[in-house]
C-alpha cells in the first residue's frame, strides 16, 4: 500500500506492507500491481488523477489525516530582511489561500464522490472494529515515539493539551 508518515507506521503495526511513492508514481504502481492500494488525497484530487479507473473501492474516514496543513517556509534570515509591508503582504496572501482552500476544497468533495460512484467506485466506511485496530496501532506508534524522540514528545504533549481543552467546545458546540 502507498502510504506516508505516521499513518504508514500505523499500517505496518496492523500488518500492511507500505511504500512511499510520489504522486505521479501511484497510478502506474497500481496498474502494474506493485501496490494494491493507496492513500493519497481528497476525492476531487483522486478523481482528477484517474484512480477510479483502476481502484474501485474507497474507504472512509481518512482516520490518519483529519486535516491537511499547507505551509510556506521561508528562511528566517530572508524573512527578517523583508519590509513590514512585504511580510504583511505574504501573511495576507497565505491567509487568503487558506480560506479559499478550506472552503472550496470542502465544497467540491461531495460532487467528486458522486462522480466516482457513477464511474463504478464503491464507497465504504471502516467498521468500528477496524477503526479500533487502527487506534491501537496509533497508540503503539505514539508510545514508541514519545519514548524515543524528545521533539515528538513535546509536540504530542502540546497537541494532547489542545485536544483536551478543545473537547469541551467540540462536544457542546456541534450537533451530533
Amino acid at each position: 500500500m502507498r502510504f506516508f508518515g505516521l499513518g504508514a507506521k500505523v499500517m505496518e503495526k496492523v500488518g500492511v506492507s507500505t511504500q512511499l511513492l510520489a504522486g505521479g508514481d501511484i497510478y502506474p504502481a497500481l496498474e502494474l500491481g506493485t501496490i494494491d492500494s493507496t492513500e493519497f488525497a481528497m476525492p476531487a484530487i483522486d478523481l482528477e488523477l484517474g484512480f477510479y479507473q483502476i481502484a474501485k473501492h474507497y474507504y472512509f474516514p481518512g482516520w490518519h489525516q483529519q486535516s491537511t496543513f499547507m505551509e510556506l517556509m521561508i528562511n528566517l534570515e530572508k524573512w527578517n530582511s523583508l519590509s513590514e509591508t512585504q511580510q504583511a503582504q505574504i501573511n495576507a496572501v497565505c491567509g487568503d489561500n487558506m480560506r479559499h482552500a478550506i472552503s472550496e476544497g470542502e465544497a467540491i468533495q461531495g460532487p467528486a464522490l458522486k462522480t466516482l460512484q457513477e464511474k463504478g467506485v464503491t464507497l465504504h466506511t471502516w467498521s468500528p472494529e477496524m477503526l479500533s485496530v487502527f487506534e491501537k496501532g496509533w497508540n503503539e506508534v505514539v508510545t514508541e515515539l514519545v519514548e524515543s524522540d524528545e521533539d515528538f514528545a513535546k509536540v504530542w504533549a502540546s497537541l494532547s493539551k489542545f485536544r483536551t481543552d478543545y473537547k469541551v467546545w467540540k462536544e457542546l458546540g456541534y450537533i451530533k
